[in-house]
């Protein structure tokens, strides 16, 4: 889970999936209020996600699976993905870091 660079908290799981709700890179600390950014390492975990999300692409290819089985498939990754693993990858911030 994100730590707070400023007060050195630890945000709980449902903040941060709050906090990823938005979409940019903007969080504030539920704290100190204290603007947190992700890092550009944090950013760097999203290539690997996406191979991912084409698992029943491949097990398409390489298995004879009924396609309904694989269209069940796409939410559920996305859930365990996107609501379970991803806020575990978020490291902050107290500046905005300029990709490299």
């Amino acid at each position: 889970m994100p730590t707070c660079q400023n007060c050195h908290n630890k945000w709980s799981w449902k903040q941060t999936v709050k906090k990823l709700r938005h979409l940019n890179n903007e969080m504030f600390c539920p704290y100190c209020g204290e603007k947190q950014y992700r890092s550009n390492k944090s950013k760097n975990i999203i290539p690997f996600i996406v191979p991912i999300m084409s698992l029943p692409v491949f097990i398409k290819f390489f298995f004879d699976v009924p396609i309904v089985i694989l269209f069940s498939l796409f939410p559920l990754l996305v859930v365990i993905i996107i609501f379970i693993l991803f806020p575990f990858s978020i490291k902050l911030s107290n500046e905005k870091e300029i990709p490299f």
